[in-house]
């Protein structure tokens, strides 16, 4: 099979790791790519949002399938656009991928659906919202309704920081996304990311994670897209899995299709766990970041197998064969991020680096220039490996951690501390 995988991130560059492994694969183009997929994968610019140019490169390019990576080429069609030319498309229809690319929507589903999520209210102007909030009280949580690079959420201390990433969201600061604002109760317990694809009828279950939103140890400080991530969850048992399936992945899925918008895809979902009870944060319609890192480490070749039986309906007959293992990944971020950060710096020590199905630093924001490896973004590189315990396969991901050699950039040394805590 040709394969063309869309994205240029960390998510992207596990998602083509996994798929190299697969002898189904003859041929594999990442669209743009950066460095690091340049060195497994032959790479492409490509305006991948736009769906007649992706459908043209792959006539052009003889290609038999495309994998969506990132959720804006979903949100924008470009899956309703390939499956139009006859490609395998492993993604949502624009349509479904609304479950992201709008809060209320999803909440909406929800409500008909009776899945457990938090309480809520929309709005769609400042002031009714500042009413709102200066009514309910603290603590409360503050989302963007779009499409905001998983930066568009808020957990504000204070009523005063509140209402200023209310003046934020309304002015501007999260663009299109933040023209709409779902503010919603403060769950308490722990969150966790479970997975699942969906071929329209059946769903899988294939994988659990924790990741770790907030910059600082500790998991203090602002949101980030993720500083790091551990498979599996601990926390998401499997008789917690098999709550979720049944009272909110399942009725979820029913409610799409009745709607006639039917969901092909993974669909992550991010649940607070409490006393035992799942309830749903929010859906995300592609792999997370850097969830799929450690997912792809663990599924390996297998991981091409599941995602073409979900892109043609075979999903009935698909099984997941997990090994008895743990997989970390750990962040490695540019000086000043998730705020303000500068691009062009080496980095130095990848060569050094051992690589192997253990083993494997996947590159997020890098960019080859004159032959050197250069930071180009503010989620840089994923140290990732696995191990027969967490302890092990933390070690390793530190140890990675330490052969690179970049004085600015930076990273949580606190990675799966719930888990090893125990």
């Amino acid at each position: 099979m040709n394969i063309l995988i869309l994205g240029s991130g960390g998510r992207e560059h596990a998602l083509a790791w996994a798929v190299m492994q697969n002898p189904k694969c003859d041929k594999l183009i990442v669209a743009p790519g950066n460095a690091g997929i340049a060195q497994i994968a032959e790479c492409a610019a490509l305006d991948t949002e736009d769906g007649g140019v992706v459908a043209g490169f792959c006539e052009e390019n003889a290609i038999d399938m495309v994998i969506i990576g990132p959720e804006a080429p979903l949100a924008a069609g470009v899956a309703d656009r390939l499956r139009e030319a006859g490609l395998t498309v492993f993604g949502p229809s624009a349509a479904a991928a609304r479950l992201e690319a709008s809060k209320s929507f999803t909440k909406e589903i929800c409500d008909a659906a009776s899945a457990p999520t938090a309480g809520y209210a929309h709005f769609t102007d400042l002031a009714s919202a500042k009413a709102y909030v200066t009514e309910q009280g603290m603590p409360l949580v503050i989302k963007a309704d779009g499409l905001a690079a998983g930066k568009g959420v808020i957990i504000p201390e204070t009523l005063d920081e509140a209402l200023a990433a209310l003046d934020d969201m309304f002015g501007g600061a999260f663009g299109a996304a933040g023209a709409e604002v779902v503010i919603e109760e403060f769950m308490t317990g722990e969150e966790a990311s479970f997975f699942i694809l969906v071929d329209g009828e059946t769903c899988l279950p294939i994988g659990t994670a924790q990741d770790h939103k907030r910059v600082g140890e500790g998991d203090t400080g602002p949101n980030t897209g993720g500083m790091g991530a551990y498979s599996p969850a601990p926390v998401l048992t499997d008789e917690i899995a098999q709550k979720a399936m049944d009272e909110i992945i399942r009725p979820t899925m029913a409610e799409m299709a009745k709607r006639g918008m039917p969901y092909s895809g993974v669909l992550y979902a991010g649940l607070m766990i409490k006393d035992g009870q799942p309830r749903l944060v929010e859906y995300n319609v592609r792999f997370g970041d850097p969830e799929c890192q450690v997912l792809m480490l663990r599924l390996g070749a297998q991981a091409l197998d599941l995602m073409q039986a979900c892109a043609e309906g075979r999903l009935a007959d698909a099984q997941v064969t997990w090994a008895d293992d743990h997989a970390m990944t750990v962040v490695i971020a540019a000086e000043g991020y998730p705020g303000s950060y500068a691009k062009g710096a080496e980095i130095g020590g990848l060569n050094a680096l051992p690589e192997d199905s253990f083993n494997v630093m996947f590159h997020a924001g890098t960019k080859q220039v004159d032959g050197k490896i250069t930071a180009n973004g503010g989620r840089v590189l994923n140290a990732t490996a696995r191990g027969a315990s967490l302890q092990e396969a933390a070690d390793r991901a530190y140890a990675l951690v330490d052969t690179v050699e970049w004085p600015t950039g930076f990273c949580r040394r606190d990675i799966g501390w719930r888990a090893l805590k125990g």
